[in-house]
């Protein structure tokens, strides 16, 4: 089959095509089983993070407490990735990522519990997202090494967008059903649901058959995190590119963050309201993995990721100043695109240049330096926002987020080669 359409061909055999290509990945069966596995859980983590931001704001009023929480859950990774990393090198990286889900899973129910009873307290929710992270920071390494396993090098990146698809179609429809049970039942019911989630990616994994065999080795877990940074530093982009991601992260995923704060004092429309604008924003990023999936084996990924990350600055400071709820519907929207787009082609960059005895390494370190962004972003804007106003730290962010590019892209990095 022709990769490219001939001249002259009409869309109805250039569209077939396009879709041929976006949908790649799915072709292959231990993928398909972690991917519809990955989903259901996905839309039980969406629904309890709706259900516990508003929460939180109902029980504080504080945009700060949203930060702090947001902070918290993040921590963990900060200390233990690069940890995990090394252990994803040298245990059966399935085996890991169980032990992941079940400790998830039995925070979420224990939030449950709690809240049901109506014993839950800030605090329940602080050691609950704490515990759950340290389960991230072992997991996620696990699962972004797993994945180029189970599909062939050449369709890589497009597994890497459709695994995009899976996390933000699941942004999009949690957030929904949590708005409806939020104004129906309660936060219980969403809290009680991630905890069943969990059983569909736990089921997925004892079903799959993964190709990684770890090596057998003496050294210590120390010296396995010196050899990551030493294969990073042969490799000059890979630096580059962790510190793009963490802009992106620490600049623009407090706007999720701030977003309850936005719907109940800017725009005045509530649970439901939030819950709409979390769904906006995640149409917007499934519209966005569908274009990168699409377009994935094309060439220019540095300079496309550089240019999609200045749009995505100009959005957030359009979001954080407008007073029109259409025109912020619209900015979330193409805000999520280019987010995802963002994290898609930085994340295929990053895993098509590492070995796989290295990769549990190598993108734990990458996962360090994005999700570090997002908890210190998160606390770094929410503090800024209790000082000055949401609006004008959301500005500061985008402003930081440009600068970061545009250093990148008039630079001679290596990023623009890739």
């Amino acid at each position: 089959m022709a990769t490219t359409a001939e001249p002259g061909a009409s869309s109805d055999a250039v569209f077939p095509h396009f879709l041929s290509r976006t949908f790649q990945a799915f072709r292959y069966r231990e993928f398909r089983l972690l991917w519809s596995g990955a989903f259901v859980s996905t839309i039980g983590t969406w629904m309890q993070n709706v259900a516990q931001s508003w929460l939180v704001l109902s029980m504080t009023g504080s945009a700060f407490y949203l930060g702090l929480i947001a902070f918290l859950a993040d921590l963990p990774f900060m200390l233990f990735a690069l940890v995990g990393g090394v252990v994803a090198d040298r245990l059966d990286r399935r085996r890991l990522l169980l032990g992941s889900q079940y400790t998830q899973m039995a925070c979420a129910f224990a939030l449950t519990a709690l809240l049901a009873s109506h014993h839950l307290q800030v605090w329940h929710m602080m050691v609950a997202v704490l515990i759950a992270g340290v389960a991230q920071a072992f997991g996620g390494p696990a699962y972004m090494a797993l994945i180029p396993g189970l599909v062939k090098r050449q369709d890589l990146p497009n597994a890497i967008a459709l695994n995009s698809i899976q996390f933000n179609l699941a942004r999009g429809i949690g957030p929904l059903l949590a708005g409806a049970a939020l104004a129906t039942v309660g936060a219980t019911l969403c809290f009680a649901l991630n905890g069943v989630s969990f059983i569909a990616v736990i089921i997925s994994l004892y079903i799959i058959r993964a190709s990684f065999v770890p090596a057998r080795t003496d050294d210590s877990v120390l010296a396995g995190m010196r050899d990551g940074f030493s294969y990073l530093r042969q490799r000059g982009p890979l630096w580059h590119l962790s510190v793009l991601g963490f802009a992106a992260a620490f600049c623009g995923v407090p706007l999720l963050t701030l977003l309850p704060v936005f719907a109940r004092d800017v725009f005045h429309i509530g649970a439901t309201g939030y819950s709409r604008m979390m769904a906006v924003s995640g149409a917007g990023a499934i519209t966005g993995a569908l274009l990168y999936a699409g377009l994935s084996h094309q060439k220019g990924h540095g300079r496309m990721a550089l240019r999609v990350q200045i749009a995505f600055a100009l959005l957030l400071a359009v979001f954080a100043l407008s007073k029109n709820l259409w025109l912020s519907y619209a900015a979330l929207f193409l805000g999520g695109v280019c987010l995802i787009v963002l994290f898609a082609s930085v994340t295929s960059m990053v895993q098509m240049a590492t070995s796989e005895e290295m990769r549990g390494r190598v993108m734990s370190i990458f996962m360090l330096a994005f999700r570090s962004g997002m908890p210190l972003g998160n606390l770094a804007i929410a503090t800024l926002a209790a000082r000055l106003s949401p609006s004008a730290a959301l500005v500061a962010g985008a402003v930081l987020m440009c600068s970061t590019a545009l250093a990148f892209l008039f630079s001679s990095s290596g990023v623009k080669k890739l």
